[in-house]
């Protein structure tokens, strides 16, 4: 039983640190996409969590901040920059004016649109050998630990484990 331990151990360190790796690589991936628009990565981040979020109505900065696990204040500040980098527009929300709504401007959708060719390459080159019903697979596997991961932490947090 303690080798079984020890293995199923082993294979979950091995698995944190191809994260770690996974997550360094997406971070320098990230950098030169922005570097390519002339923005900061963080900046880069709110531009593609807006244009996945956005349905056709705009985007609360509630919502980037909450995609992006970061805190709403720094979506404020960073929107106002790509705003007048003319990337974003804000609009006050139809349902309540209290409330900005932001989407990409034609400017930033033809700038990623230019490097969409660049990233459908880097993505065949990190998917290789990997199908789509592979990709879907470990997507759903992802997803479950990454849910369990949030409950690890909160049992952490309060002490319970």
């Amino acid at each position: 039983m303690a080798e079984k331990h020890e293995q199923l151990d082993r294979a979950v360190r091995d698995f944190i640190w191809n994260i770690v790796e996974i997550h360094l690589q997406l971070d320098e991936i990230h950098k030169s996409w922005a570097q390519l628009l002339g923005i900061s990565e963080p900046q880069w981040l709110i531009l593609m969590a807006i244009d996945e979020l956005d349905e056709g109505r705009g985007v609360s900065g509630i919502a980037v901040a909450n995609k992006l696990r970061i805190h709403p204040a720094f979506v404020t500040n960073q929107t106002k920059k790509l705003e007048t980098m003319e990337y974003l527009a804000r609009a006050p929300s139809p349902d309540d004016a209290r409330f900005l709504e932001m989407s990409l401007t034609q400017k930033a959708r033809a700038e990623i649109a230019k490097l969409s060719i660049k990233r459908q390459r880097i993505n065949s080159t990190m998917f290789e050998g990997l199908d789509e019903a592979s990709i879907d697979y470990l997507n759903k596997r992802l997803a479950a630990i990454a849910r369990n991961s949030r409950l690890a932490s909160q049992k952490l947090s309060i002490g319970v484990v």
